[in-house]
């Protein structure tokens, strides 16, 4: 066993959210070996071993490292670009991998040391082997950042994924499939460039400009075939879905989250709760907020319409899941909008919605984690799992806005390395600390 692995960390804190919903424990003491918690209990009240690196973090609330379960990592954010749709041509998907891991690297800071990536389309393609990159380079320690779960994607013609890309753009001729077997073939294709889970999409969509929300993007026997296909090599299936009829194809099917919360009924809910699939309910991208980002950016007016007019249904379909008791774990669909690194804010719309702060905390943290599942080593702070630790100045059960705010963070660990430190004298950032100090690449 290495020096590494054989390294203890002791960290000292003011309170510990565990990621369980109960009380928030006073003066925790949480004893790290290697990549795993060792041990957790009340300080004074455990033993703390010899020779261990001691972390003064009494001030903050020690949390299990964040989820994003639904995020779009290589999209051309507001914070580089004024127009997303000239990006769309004028980068190339060298650069655009650069973009993943900036963006990465925003929400790495801000305690998300998990994130899961929907992916994303070019005109040359899909992103899958790009994508796959980076996530290997982290892997590799060639440059810190989250944990990336990366996905490839299953697209038919004139579906919602195909029309992401504007309706005049050139496609390659693999980046779509129709039918059973075209569509299973895809599949592999996806996974054998290393792709973690599959998605694709059961309806259309709220942000594009070519299609309706309400419309069925594929029949139950290609979808049953994607779903089979990812099973039988033992990966999962995120579905895209907007609507009561999605909802009920992914239930048949087997998927194994659903993406966004639009359009239900209590049937469909019920259905959906039955069968203990999570779902992703994505409300960021919804809020006014996100349109007027998008609006500057150079959202089509068709499609700002669009976003408004299904918000209310969103939210009041959101309130319909919870109090159902739908397993719902966090996502944002963050990409082009609001802003990157500031995807905790879709915990304070739970909040604002009905959910208390400690259920909003535990959808990503516990929820999320066992929706992917990584609850046997994630999600919570308990003796054996994984030792993603964050430090938050503040008490995010009582004010769950704390979290969008950069400077509350004072430490970033994942698997028991830090990578984040504000505490110490050796300050450590995972990137440059003055957000807004980059380019806007086509301010010309």
């Amino acid at each position: 066993m290495s020096k590494v692995d054989r390294k203890l960390s002791v960290i000292n804190g003011g309170r510990l959210i565990d990621g369980n919903g109960g009380a928030v424990t006073r003066n925790p003491t949480i004893v790290v070996e290697g990549k795993r918690i060792k041990a957790i209990g009340v300080a004074g009240r455990i033993k703390v071993p010899r020779g261990a690196e001691v972390i003064d973090a009494r001030k903050c609330t020690l949390m299990p490292g964040m989820f994003d379960c639904h995020a779009h990592l290589a999209a051309y954010n507001a914070a580089t670009f004024n127009n997303y749709r000239v990006a769309i041509f004028e980068v190339t998907p060298q650069l655009e991998s650069f973009y993943v891991l900036f963006h990465a690297h925003m929400l790495f800071e801000m305690g998300f040391t998990t994130i899961r990536d929907l992916g994303r389309v070019t005109p040359r393609g899909q992103f899958t082997a790009e994508f796959c990159a980076v996530r290997d380079a982290i892997n590799a320690g060639i440059v810190p950042g989250p944990r990336l779960i990366v996905c490839g994607r299953a697209i038919i013609t004139n579906s919602h994924l195909d029309l992401v890309l504007p309706r005049a753009a050139l496609r390659q001729p693999d980046m779509v499939a129709d039918g059973p077997w075209e569509l299973r073939r895809q599949t592999r294709e996806q996974l054998r460039t290393g792709a973690d889970f599959i998605k694709t999409s059961v309806s259309g969509g709220g942000g594009t400009a070519d299609e309706e929300p309400d419309v069925r993007n594929m029949t139950q026997e290609e979808l049953d075939a994607i779903v089979d296909e990812a099973h039988a090599f033992h990966k999962p299936v995120a579905a895209h879905c907007f609507t009561t009829q999605s909802h009920r194809m992914c239930v048949k099917a087997g998927v194994d989250t659903i993406e966004h919360i639009v359009f239900t009924d209590d049937e469909t809910i019920a259905m959906i709760k039955d069968t203990g699939i999570p779902v992703i309910p994505t409300l960021s991208h919804r809020t006014d907020h996100a349109i007027e980002v998008r609006r500057r950016i150079g959202t089509p007016q068709n499609v700002l319409t669009k976003m408004k007019k299904i918000q209310p249904y969103t939210f009041e379909s959101f309130k319909k899941f919870h109090q159902a008791g739908v397993k719902l774990a966090m996502g944002t669909d963050i990409g082009l909008d609001p802003e990157m690194g500031n995807n905790a804010a879709e915990l304070e719309i739970y909040v604002k919605l009905g959910m208390t702060p400690m259920e909003a905390i535990q959808t990503a943290t516990k929820n999320a984690a066992e929706a992917l599942g990584l609850g046997k080593d994630l999600g919570t702070l308990e003796p054996g799992k994984l030792a993603d630790v964050i430090a938050v100045e503040g008490d995010p059960s009582r004010d769950i806005r704390m979290l969008q705010e950069r400077d509350n963070f004072k430490m970033v660990m994942k698997e028991g390395s830090i990578f984040v430190d504000k505490i110490s004298n050796e300050k450590k950032y995972v990137m440059h600390p003055e957000p807004g100090s980059w380019k806007i690449i086509d301010n010309l």
